[in-house]
C-alpha cells in the first residue's frame, strides 16, 4: 500500500481528476477524522477507497467540468463502478465496502451542498456467496460437552453455560444477557432478548437446567445486586469474548477443532434438530429468527449432511 504519510500530497487525486474533487476526497477524510473520530485505521481504509475510486475516475470519466460549485456526477457511469472493482478481482466483501465507502463520501458532499442530488442511490452491492453454517456433530458435542469435568468452580459454570448454549441454540450475546430473574426451573426455560431486543422464552433441556442449578450453587458474584446467571472468575457478567476463549480452551483440551465458535453450537443445535425431524417452523421459532429464509439455510446443511450419508452407506451411490 502506497505511504500516506508523505506531506502536501494531494491523495488520490492527479491532473486527470478535478482540483474540486481532490479537494472534496480530503475535506471528506477530515471530517472522518474529526467529527465522527474514527480511528487511524478506519481513516486509512477510506483513504484507500477513495484512491481506488480515483482509479476508476481516470479510466470512466463520470464527472462533469463546469464553472459553477457544484459538482455533477452520471449516476449511470457510477453505476458501472461495482462491475470495474469485480474486474480488479476484489472480492465481493471488499466491493461492498468499497461501495459503502463511497455512499459515506456522497452524503457528505450532499450536505456541504457541494452535489445537487445523491448519485449513489443507484449502485447495488454484489451478491454476497452465502456461507454455510459449519457445524459440530451430534458425537462432537456430547465428547464436548462430557469432557468437562466438574473438578472446579470454574468447569461447573463452564459445563452449564455450554450446556445452556447448546441446548437453548441460543446466541452467544443472549447467553451472557441471562439474568437469574430469566430462569424458570419447572418449565427448564429461559427469558431470552434477541436482536432488535426481541424477547423469547427459550426450552433448554432438563439437561442444562440441572447443570444451571449446581452451578447456582457456586456462583459468588461481586456485588450484591449483580443479577447475571453466567459469572467471571471476579464475579462479574462474562463477555462474548471470554466466552469464545473459554470454548477455544475446552475444545482443545477435548481434542476438537479449536475454530469452532460460540455460534457453531448454534448451528449445531439447529441442524441436529432438522437431522432428527424437527420442522423448518418450529426451529425458526427456537433459534428466534424473524425471518424464515434465515432458517432455511440450515436445510442446505441437513440435506449436505443426508447426501454425504447416502454416499458412504449405499451400495450404488
Amino acid at each position: 500500500m502506497p505511504d500516506d504519510s508523505r506531506k502536501n500530497e494531494r491523495e488520490p487525486g492527479d491532473a486527470r481528476v478535478p482540483e474540486a474533487i481532490s479537494d472534496s476526497f480530503e475535506g471528506f477524510l477530515q471530517q472522518m477524522k474529526l467529527e465522527k473520530q474514527c480511528s487511524e485505521w478506519t481513516e486509512k481504509a477510506y483513504r484507500e477507497d477513495l484512491r481506488t475510486f480515483a482509479s476508476f475516475l481516470r479510466e470512466v470519466p463520470a464527472f462533469e467540468t463546469g464553472e459553477d460549485v457544484a459538482l455533477r456526477f452520471d449516476p449511470r457511469k457510477l453505476r458501472r463502478y461495482g462491475a470495474w472493482l469485480s474486474t480488479r478481482e476484489f472480492a465481493p466483501r471488499s466491493v461492498s465496502r468499497k461501495l459503502a465507502s463511497l455512499r459515506s463520501y456522497f452524503r457528505y458532499l450532499r450536505r456541504q451542498g457541494l452535489i445537487d442530488s445523491d448519485p449513489a442511490q443507484s449502485l447495488r452491492n454484489p451478491r454476497q456467496p452465502k456461507r454455510l453454517p459449519d457445524p459440530l456433530s451430534e458425537s462432537q458435542v456430547l465428547k464436548l460437552l462430557d469432557s468437562i469435568e466438574p473438578d472446579s468452580i470454574l468447569a461447573v459454570r463452564d459445563r452449564a453455560m455450554f450446556e445452556t448454549l447448546y441446548g437453548g441454540g441460543l446466541r452467544v450475546s443472549e447467553l451472557v444477557g441471562i439474568d437469574l430473574g430469566d430462569l424458570d426451573a419447572d418449565e427448564a426455560t429461559i427469558r431470552v432478548r434477541g436482536k432488535g431486543k426481541r424477547e423469547r422464552l427459550s426450552p433448554i433441556g432438563r439437561t442444562a437446567m440441572d447443570w444451571i442449578g449446581l452451578w447456582s450453587r457456586y456462583r459468588t458474584p461481586a456485588r450484591q445486586d449483580e443479577t447475571a446467571l453466567f459469572l467471571n472468575w471476579r464475579g462479574g457478567r462474562l463477555t462474548t469474548r471470554s466466552v469464545g476463549r473459554t470454548l477455544e480452551a475446552r475444545l482443545q483440551a477435548a481434542g476438537l477443532p479449536v475454530d469452532a465458535s460460540p455460534h457453531s453450537l448454534r448451528h449445531s443445535f439447529a441442524t441436529h434438530l432438522l437431522d432428527r425431524g424437527a420442522d423448518l417452523r418450529s426451529v425458526q421459532e427456537l433459534l428466534g429468527h424473524k425471518s424464515l429464509a434465515t432458517t432455511q439455510i440450515y436445510t442446505h446443511v441437513s440435506q449436505k449432511r443426508l447426501a454425504e450419508s447416502y454416499r458412504i452407506a449405499h451400495p450404488r451411490s
